[in-house]
């Protein structure tokens, strides 16, 4: 009879093994939340996975980093640039690129900034 304490066990083993394993869920990049304060929200930017190395190009007063599939990319100023200090997202959309921003500083540099990403995603579509 000792034997039979233990088939009861056996018979539950291959069960637990079938099981479905729970997926973890799909990254997404980190959204805007202008509600934070500009070095916070770059902060969380910078640090979250799944982004390429970042793109400074010398003299240029802002830093571009892209999530490393392609679909996000920020703009975060650095003092000198216009409309600093803001933050810009585009993201893919639909077979379009959407562009979304927090402005921190003047809104007449904010809208030359906008102004200039929107002037990269007509270059990229040529």
């Amino acid at each position: 009879m000792r034997g039979a304490i233990a088939h009861p066990l056996l018979v539950l083993l291959p069960l637990c093994a079938c099981a479905p394993q729970a997926q973890a869920p799909p990254w997404t990049p980190v959204a805007l939340d202008c509600a934070q304060p500009f070095a916070a929200l770059a902060a969380r930017i910078t640090a979250q996975p799944h982004l390429a190395p970042p793109s400074h190009a010398p003299g240029e007063p802002y830093t571009f980093y892209s999530t490393d599939d392609g679909h996000a990319s920020y703009l975060i100023t650095e003092p000198g640039a216009p409309g600093h200090p803001a933050i810009m997202m585009q993201r893919a959309h639909g077979g379009d690129v959407v562009t979304t921003g927090c402005r921190y500083g003047d809104q007449k540099g904010y809208n030359q900034l906008l102004a200039y990403l929107d002037s990269l995603k007509t270059w990229a579509r040529r």
